[in-house]
């Protein structure tokens, strides 16, 4: 078997596979609440084959959704449909996981469609939230400093986002940290000016994450495995660096987080970076070893064989495959033809095989 099919056990979870779709924001939602493209999209993928399917940036708060057209699992209404979708996942022999995520002060903005902009109230938009009151454009609107009143409700909107997951049926959570959102706002230096205990050193700039997951852990099953993705660099000097990436992994490990997600970037529009097939995959083998941390690879990843190859070096644990199986759904059934695996394949479908 390769290593590719090969399972993967963490707390309580078998992973039928090392492949896993990677969280893509579907810009389809209304006030939070998902809908059948998000059952088809999600589920599709599942009967494509691939072991676990993350759900795209869910947001805790209606504040921090990126558009007004993000997913949300900021009300027990919410959960219903999410209930549906899940099922229909996990009857496919794939696991639902889902990305909790809070915006700051990349909130507000225009579906990538209409041009991504920063949206005025009168167009729909409202105010964004920061670590500090920093714009991530120029000629956008400052956001508003989070004082630690408001850091505590953001806490606590985790908190109760995390048990709604558990009550909608993910087996899997992922916190957000990454790409340049609320919690990468107060780990980077280069967003995060405060001089508060959650500012200044990189105990404090990390403070907010250690206690969002803490946070979780009360509500969370503790066989249930807890992610968190995390941006490795900035790809800026003196922002956020991989040997920081690599300290806050022990951390979080030590804290009961089982995976770290390591993607980059995000942070600031000016960042140069060196877009390339596996351009990550240093990162997660470096906080794999260095952590001794299970770590997932994500970032242009698109052939079997290499996604075999990063997996067989010890590279990473998990493969995340984003735009790919945006173009082909079925990418686990095809890379177990290709791979020469015997997987088992949706009866409908047979027929194909």
């Amino acid at each position: 078997m390769s290593k590719l099919f090969s399972p993967l056990v963490i707390k309580g979870i078998e992973f039928k596979n090392r492949i896993v779709i990677s969280p893509m924001c579907q810009y389809s939602a209304i006030d939070g609440f998902a809908n059948d493209w998000h059952l088809v999209h999600l589920g599709s993928r599942a009967v494509g084959g691939a072991g676990l399917i993350i759900q795209e940036a869910t947001a805790v708060a209606a504040d921090g959704r990126i558009t007004p057209a993000d997913a949300g699992i900021y009300k027990d209404e919410h959960i219903e449909k999410w209930q549906q979708i899940t099922k229909f996942i996990h009857e496919q022999g794939a696991l639902a996981g889902i990305q909790l995520a809070h915006a700051g002060r990349k909130a507000s903005c225009a579906v990538p469609w209409n041009g991504s902009h920063q949206l005025k109230e009168k167009e729909g938009g409202w105010q964004t939230v920061a670590p500090s009151a920093i714009a991530f454009n120029p000629e956008d609107e400052a956001p508003m400093a989070l004082d630690k009143d408001q850091i505590r409700k953001l806490i606590a909107d985790f908190k109760s986002a995390a048990l709604r997951a558990d009550q909608a049926g993910y087996k899997v959570i992922e916190i957000h940290a990454a790409h340049g959102y609320l919690i990468h706002q107060f780990l980077s230096p280069l967003s995060n000016h405060r001089t508060d205990n959650y500012g200044g050193s990189f105990e404090n700039r990390i403070r907010l994450l250690l206690e969002i997951v803490e946070a979780i852990q009360t509500v969370w099953p503790q066989n249930l495995p807890l992610f968190v993705r995390i941006s490795a660099t900035d790809w800026v000097d003196g922002g956020w660096n991989i040997n920081e990436a690599v300290q806050l992994s022990a951390k979080l490990k030590k804290a009961g987080v089982d995976l770290i997600d390591c993607s980059s970037g995000g942070l600031v529009p000016y960042a140069k970076i060196p877009w390339r097939p596996g351009y990550q995959v240093a990162f997660a083998e470096r906080i794999k070893k260095e952590a001794n941390i299970f770590t997932s690879a994500v970032g242009l990843i698109t052939e079997v064989e290499q996604a075999e190859h990063i997996l067989k070096k010890g590279e990473a644990d998990l493969v995340l495959i984003g735009r790919e199986s945006l173009r082909e759904p079925y990418f686990a059934l095809q890379a177990a033809g290709l791979l020469g695996d015997e997987i088992s394949w949706p009866k409908q479908y047979l027929r194909a095989r």
